[in-house]
């Protein structure tokens, strides 16, 4: 799933293209795309302008003369712009002298217009964008599916999730409001430089992430543990673990993290 770093970059790509431009049509090929949407999606974009372009954790946010176009990628979605029509494409916006293209094989992704960002409302401050508190750490769960709990910050998934808890020395499965208080703001810091690392890179291409233009990020050249189960730890040569925490594969070190 493109968690914030990829989303993050599709928006920086987007936002110069799509500012001021007008939605002349919007064609929705799949209408399981536009499930959550209460609002008839290319009736009500149809003719206005683009404001803005911004994100909220893994959700893009275009912001319209009157409301907003949410997009979220789920586990296969793609954003391409003047890109040819494929089998996957379930939506298309065209624009003044322009065209945006969404994929999405799966079709766990959505798209949705609203008046307000209330989709995302719901969702906990930005985990790259804001001052985070150690004391949102502070729950009677294991640390990973704190960091994967998009109410207490949103953005992190199951990648940057592993990558942080690793750089951090921290046991995916340790409990969080166990964590001592010097420990849990330095894991904030650093899942905001992984983030941020993540970012310049282009994000990480593991599986279908691609960024408007059809190129693959970078970052996945970087990963410390995630992904290389049974390879040594580039830090002390352990065969590095998979396991299982909250219902996601999870990628640490024994020896490095406690």
């Amino acid at each position: 799933m493109p968690e914030l770093p990829e989303v993050e970059t599709i928006v920086r790509s987007l936002a110069p293209r799509l500012t001021g431009r007008h939605i002349v049509s919007a064609e929705i090929l799949k209408q399981r795309i536009v499930r959550y949407s209460k609002h008839d999606v290319p009736g009500a974009v149809t003719g206005q302008r683009v404001r803005e372009v911004t994100r909220h954790g893994k959700f893009i946010l275009i912001g319209l003369e009157r409301g907003f176009l949410t997009i979220h990628l789920g586990m296969t979605g793609q954003l391409r712009f003047d890109s040819p029509i494929t089998p996957h494409t379930r939506a298309i916006f065209q624009l003044d002298g322009a065209a945006l293209v969404y994929d999405d094989p799966r079709m766990f992704g959505s798209i949705e217009y609203s008046e307000a960002t209330d989709r995302t409302d719901r969702l906990g401050p930005d985990a790259l964008n804001s001052v985070l508190s150690p004391e949102l750490l502070r729950r009677k769960a294991p640390i990973k599916a704190v960091l994967l709990n998009q109410s207490i910050f949103a953005g992190v998934g199951n990648i940057y999730a592993d990558e942080s808890l690793f750089r951090a020395g921290i046991h995916p499965r340790r409990r969080a409001d166990r964590i001592a208080a010097p420990r849990a703001s330095r894991l904030i810091q650093v899942v905001q430089e992984v983030l941020a690392e993540a970012v310049e890179h282009r994000g990480s291409s593991v599986s279908d992430y691609v960024d408007t233009e059809g190129r693959k990020g970078d970052f996945q050249l970087r990963h410390r543990v995630y992904g290389r189960k049974g390879l040594p730890c580039l830090v002390c040569g352990t065969p590095l673990r998979k396991i299982v925490v909250a219902q996601r594969g999870t990628h640490y070190c024994p020896v490095c993290q406690r």
